[in-house]
């Protein structure tokens, strides 16, 4: 008994001995180390470009869209200013000539032109963008249509536009009506900026018509007998380029060659009174061409401050890819063609 004492004993003991170099052990000495300082960034939070698609800066485009009446007769080309548009609308006036109402808002160049008188489609064209639109008068029924818009009317000729409109010496009349666009946006900051118009992917090659469409190499369209524009497919750019006249359409600005991400073409009514009038609250037959790829769909405008809907054949919205269009409005009497690679 007493040896198996001892022996318990000197367990305790040994037991007491490594619970208590074990709690020597588990003891740490926290090490004196640096202040944290954070490189992180927050990102900048943004928004989708209402007139591009694209994805910018939060409160970047927080101003008005700037629109002008441009004119595209032979004289005024090549014009200045349209290779930065957002959207540009191509419609018949008289002579079997076309002109353009262009929309800017993304970037707002210093100066466009040439501008030129309204016709009766414009308001209905205008409307759904609010913002300014410039343009050299027009007959007194029109230019009062347009006032009745929700539009701001820069009118060449008027007080409120003697600083920012002028003829340029470079330019023979009535082809030479510049306006500085810039400064005019600047001295009307308080006008409201545009709602989104048309739905969008993320990119061309997302795009319906790039996913869905029949691959094209060119566009073809007839607005009369003599203005017959031309879109052709460029793979390294990702986006179709305008002819007129078999030539370049080209920019004064930069010299370079006018292109759209998207072209939309819409066959429209277009009915005659003093000038022809392309008829937009209704509905009609579109293509739309983008990525390389054309999809057939059906155009809708249910009222003069409406945008235009994009519907395709399977009765889902068709979505342009982010960045600058081209709206044609071929007049039902003309024609439009999309024509595959190797035709």
């Amino acid at each position: 008994m007493g040896g198996r004492a001892a022996a318990a004993g000197i367990l305790v003991a040994l037991t007491a001995m490594t619970a208590g170099c074990a709690a020597e052990a588990t003891v740490v000495t926290k090490s004196a180390a640096p202040a944290y300082e954070s490189t992180y960034e927050q990102p900048a939070p943004t928004h989708i470009a209402p007139l591009r698609g694209t994805t910018v800066e939060a409160g970047s485009l927080d101003h008005a869209a700037v629109m002008a009446k441009i004119d595209n007769h032979w004289s005024a080309r090549p014009q200045l200013g349209l290779s930065a548009t957002d959207i540009v609308f191509e419609e018949l006036v008289e002579g079997g000539i076309t002109r353009y109402v262009a929309v800017w808002h993304s970037t707002v160049p210093e100066q466009f032109g040439p501008v030129r008188s309204i016709r009766p489609m414009d308001p209905d064209i205008a409307a759904p963008f609010g913002g300014i639109i410039f343009y050299a008068g027009g007959q007194p029924q029109f230019v009062s249509m347009m006032r009745n818009t929700p539009v701001y009317n820069a009118i060449h000729g008027q007080p409120d536009t003697a600083d920012y409109m002028f003829r340029a010496s470079d330019r023979t009349a009535p082809h030479n009506v510049i306006a500085e666009a810039s400064k005019f946006l600047a001295a009307h900051s308080d006008i409201a900026a545009p709602t989104l118009q048309f739905a969008y992917a993320a990119d061309a090659a997302s795009s319906t018509a790039a996913k869905e469409g029949s691959p094209t190499q060119s566009l073809d369209l007839a607005f009369s007998t003599q203005f017959r524009p031309s879109w052709t497919w460029d793979a390294a750019s990702s986006r179709f380029l305008r002819w007129q006249d078999g030539k370049p359409d080209t920019d004064a600005s930069d010299g370079q060659q006018l292109a759209a991400t998207n072209v939309v073409t819409l066959r429209v009514p277009v009915t005659m009174s003093a000038v022809p009038k392309t008829e937009l609250i209704g509905s009609g037959e579109a293509w739309v061409s983008t990525g390389g790829g054309t999809v057939h769909a059906t155009w809708s405008k249910a009222s003069a401050t409406a945008p235009i809907t994009l519907i395709g054949d399977d009765g889902i919205t068709v979505r342009l890819g982010a960045g600058n269009t081209w709206i044609e409005l071929v007049p039902l009497a003309g024609s439009f063609s999309a024509v595959p690679p190797g035709a």
